[in-house]
């Protein structure tokens, strides 16, 4: 289900930031952990809206998440899908010949990643960012999926700790999902050491870690 005109499926670029259940954060503390996702999820977000030639997006699960919808800039698609494959087909009706799914705590990624995988899926069907963790920071693919990978992700979603190797492993052959270059994904307290306070962006989660070590 998405909240956005429907759209003739094309050839489109969609990157979606993903707002699902999750197990409870471990947060710093003093920390509200409901502040710290909603701050890691808008400055995702931002992220991805400032992409050019790439239409962002919120995939939402439960759907009625008003805190995170009202991150979003006016007129973003917002859709209601509990799976990866139902996501990807959800933006699939919205026009998108491919699509990037990401991760809703990855604050300071940097948005030429999220270029390679698009530039990535010239010649395969799939591609994605690992993170430091094993989980996938992004996972871009053609739309529609192919049926291989649709199958995997019945399974596999982005917090799988090992869903780069299960998902390659589900391919027909090799080289239908290249890895781009990895980053990282703030899950634990400890993941704060890979914020550069140096890099740009991610300002909703330095306000509200202001006066908290970033660790080593």
């Amino acid at each position: 289900m998405t909240d956005a005109p429907d759209r003739v499926p094309g050839t489109a670029r969609f990157a979606a930031v993903l707002s699902l259940p999750t197990r409870p954060r471990d947060v710093p503390p003093g920390v509200d952990a409901g502040e710290f996702a909603l701050a890691l999820l808008e400055d995702t977000y931002e992220v991805v809206a400032g992409l050019e030639l790439v239409t962002p997006a919120l995939v939402l699960d439960p759907p009625d998440q008003p805190d995170a919808e009202a991150v979003t800039w006016p007129g973003t698609p917002i859709v209601r899908e509990a799976t990866l494959t139902g996501a990807f087909a959800a933006l699939h009706a919205l026009g998108a010949g491919s699509a990037a799914l990401v991760a809703p705590d990855a604050p300071d990624l940097p948005p030429l990643l999220l270029g390679k995988l698009f530039r990535a899926l010239g010649d395969a069907p799939s591609a994605a960012c690992q993170a430091e963790d094993g989980t996938l920071v992004a996972l871009a693919a053609r739309l529609p999926l192919p049926d291989w990978l649709a199958t995997a992700l019945r399974d596999v979603d982005l917090d799988t700790p090992d869903a780069l190797a299960r998902l390659r492993a589900a391919a027909p052959r090799p080289g239908l999902m290249p890895q781009g270059p990895g980053w990282h994904r703030l899950r634990t307290p400890g993941d704060l050491r890979f914020l550069d306070p140096g890099l740009e962006g991610w300002e909703n989660t330095r306000a509200l870690l202001e006066g908290h070590p970033l660790g080593s």
